[in-house]
């Protein structure tokens, strides 16, 4: 297989995210992840179903898929970017939200030999600093258990597992609110335009509001026991 283009293992990360939703990734789907015209995505999966290997299964107004050297590639894609937010926060003392971006540009000219050293640094991490799972060097991709926090109701214990990565603003916005992976919280109230207020283990006097669209972006698991406290 040819050397896969940087704008190709974008096209393919996105596919594949989508296609972990929906039975398949459609092109206008795929244009509003990337922010460029429907027309360019299909030229696009045009060209990545006509490679050889083929990267896609694509029919026109049928939606888009992998291949399964289309999937290799976009979890080797995944597994390099969050090696690389790893040890921008770990060994290079980046915020959570500044090291998505750097990731982006290193992604694509990081060396696999640069890619294992910095696994191998870093002790073979299985988690991004967002709590995304890292693929293992075989390419297989971790299962997660979690669920949305927008699923979880109010007066039960959870813990933080995940947040979504693109969003810097609501990143600096958790981190101001001790929102970090690992924290303890509790559903304190739903409001009926989809916020809420969230109360910190240690903080209960403290509850922190979420809009909507935040807590969509963050996913939990609840405590072990997964009872009710009352009185909260």
């Amino acid at each position: 297989m040819s050397k896969i283009t940087a704008a190709a293992e974008d096209y393919l990360k996105e596919i594949y995210t989508l296609c972990t939703h929906y039975e398949k990734a459609s092109t206008s789907e795929i244009a509003a992840r990337l922010g460029i015209q429907s027309a360019s995505v299909t030229n696009m999966i045009q060209k990545l179903s006509q490679t050889e290997p083929p990267l896609v299964n694509y029919q026109k107004n049928l939606g888009v898929t992998l291949t399964e050297a289309g999937r290799k590639a976009a979890l080797n894609i995944f597994r390099r970017h969050r090696l690389l937010e790893v040890y921008l926060y770990e060994k290079l003392n980046y915020a959570w939200d500044e090291v998505h971006e750097e990731a982006e540009k290193l992604e694509h000219v990081a060396s696999p030999k640069m890619i294992n050293q910095i696994a191998a640094v870093l002790g073979n991490p299985t988690h991004s600093p967002h709590g995304h799972p890292i693929p293992s060097p075989d390419l297989m991709m971790p299962i997660m258990q979690e669920m949305p926090l927008t699923d979880l109701s109010p007066s039960v214990d959870a813990t933080i597992q995940r947040v979504r990565d693109r969003d810097a603003n609501l990143l600096r916005y958790l981190a101001q609110h001790n929102l970090n992976l690992g924290t303890d919280i509790t559903v304190q109230k739903k409001l009926t335009d989809g916020a809420m207020h969230i109360l910190v283990k240690g903080e209960i006097h403290k509850p922190v509001r979420l809009t909507a669209s935040m807590a969509q972006q963050i996913f939990v698991n609840k405590s072990p026991e997964g009872s009710e406290l009352p009185g909260r």
